[in-house]
């Protein structure tokens, strides 16, 4: 068998192939090591930034409140939030705290994701992705804007609208909003709107790697329209004014992202 492997493979190519191989195993031990050096760095972020926003967890919960307090603040009743179950407001201030954890707590992750996957890169592909870093937690910030100053105070305003006075022979009709019920519809439309308002990214990334193009774009935008407000009704509450308030802004960022296809495609053909 040795005399056979030496006439079909000299020792220098064995050697040679062995090397490679262990070079190969050992950069992928390294690969794995890194990440998961990555990962637990992210869940001790996460985890550190969890403790501090659960110890400011009562102010995190009246930030979030305000939109409903400023909403009901101009009305006679006797406003309140309540809670029908003994733990009710402990899981809402761990769910708070949760929830300011991961939206602060998001760059420092992104950047270990970058610091992970930069080495591998050439340096033009770091300056395509770069931007795209930026934009992603820019634009989820902009959608949890949106949502607390403009569409959570219109909705408060819309539902209210259904509250009866007291009459002789009925009851009134007022809202009582329950602490868990109040604060999970405001989280759930805030990471909604920030994770929708994505959409620029993921379709530039796609242009970038040729899976679409601006044609391709303007020749589905009346599907997308119907995929659009869909998904809105989906995500949102079935009332008008926040289906409408995701509705409309997404279309505005798929216009926006025709454009941005557009200017990567300039920007192949001139390269």
């Amino acid at each position: 068998m040795k005399l056979l492997l030496k006439k079909i493979f000299p020792k220098e190519k064995i050697i040679k192939k062995m090397n490679e191989e262990s070079t190969k195993q050992t950069s992928f031990v390294g690969h794995l090591t890194e990440l998961r050096s990555r990962l637990v760095k992210s869940i001790i972020y996460l985890f550190v930034f969890f403790i501090i926003c659960y110890i400011f967890s009562e102010s995190i919960y009246n930030f979030l409140l305000a939109p409903y307090a400023d909403a009901v603040k101009n009305d006679d009743l006797n406003r309140r939030m309540i809670f029908t179950a003994l733990h009710e407001t402990f899981i809402v201030y761990l769910k708070v705290a949760f929830f300011a954890a991961i939206f602060v707590a998001s760059p420092i992750i992104l950047t270990q994701v970058w610091k992970f996957v930069a080495p591998g890169l050439y340096k033009n592909e770091k300056k395509a992705l770069l931007p795209y870093l930026i934009a992603t937690p820019t634009l989820f910030l902009l959608g949890g804007m949106l949502v607390y100053y403009l569409i959570m105070p219109l909705a408060i305003k819309f539902f209210l609208t259904f509250e009866t006075p007291e009459q002789i022979n009925s009851l009134p009709i007022q809202l009582e909003a329950k602490v868990n019920e109040y604060l999970s519809l405001i989280m759930r439309l805030i990471f909604a709107f920030g994770i929708s308002f994505q959409l620029p990214v993921l379709l530039s990334l796609l242009a970038r790697v040729g899976f679409i193009n601006s044609e391709y774009l303007k020749k589905r935008r009346k599907y997308v329209i119907v995929i659009i407000f869909a998904v809105a009704a989906l995500l949102t509450p079935p009332d008008p004014i926040t289906q409408i308030g995701l509705g409309i802004p997404l279309l505005i960022l798929y216009e926006l992202s025709i454009l941005s296809v557009k200017l990567i495609e300039k920007k192949k053909n001139n390269a």
